[in-house]
């Protein structure tokens, strides 16, 4: 099987995470996913990107006017200094300061979240992909209003050749080695709930 953009896999070389509207507003409409389940999914991702040196680039819409600031939960283990693109487009990709700054990243692999799924995510995951990056939508790092509007995202970002993973699937084939010396730091920033139940178990166990 020749390699392509569906086999190649993700690296600390050459992946970015983008996070598209994360905001207080938008989150009090989400109905497809816990928000709480949502918030841990999305602080976790931005956490692991950022133990594995991944870049970060970061949008709101219109916070001032009308969908508010980035969640609490999310601002509070953004990196110092970064800063939040606010915008008037609809789709991410249509303003020049966040293709800019994911340009700037050097990236080809940008793994995408957004509020809402089927157009904060789609819209500007579809457009990376026609320009040439390759987009991985994180489908539970990102929410809806209700379930079609959620299907009918899948599936149009499907057709247009956006791959789907989960958050913490995407940065683990990013780790790669469990041996890895930053192995610890992003497991404990996903903060999966199997994962510690995992690890409890190994250590409790009797050491031969």
């Amino acid at each position: 099987m020749s390699a392509n953009k569906f086999t190649e896999r993700l690296t600390r070389d050459n992946a970015a995470v983008v996070l598209v509207d994360h905001q207080v507003g938008l989150y009090s409409g989400v109905r497809d996913i816990p928000v709480g389940e949502l918030k841990h999914n999305v602080v976790a991702l931005a956490k692991a990107a950022q133990v594995l040196g991944l870049p970060l680039v970061v949008t709101t819409t219109a916070a001032d006017s009308m969908w508010g600031p980035v969640i609490p939960e999310l601002a509070a283990v953004l990196p110092d200094g970064l800063e939040v693109i606010d915008r008037s487009t609809v789709n991410a990709w249509d303003d020049p300061r966040v293709v800019g700054a994911i340009r700037a990243t050097g990236r080809k692999k940008l793994i995408v979240t957004g509020i809402s799924t089927e157009v904060c995510l789609a819209f500007p995951a579809i457009s990376a992909t026609a320009e040439g990056f390759d987009a991985y939508a994180a489908i539970d790092a990102s929410g809806t209003f209700w379930r079609a509007k959620r299907e009918v995202g899948l599936l149009r970002m499907q057709q247009a050749g956006v791959i789907l993973v989960d958050y913490s699937s995407a940065i683990v084939e990013i780790l790669a080695d469990n041996a890895d010396p930053l192995a610890a730091d992003v497991y404990a920033a996903l903060d999966m709930p199997f994962a510690v139940l995992v690890g409890q178990i190994t250590s409790a166990l009797p050491k031969s």
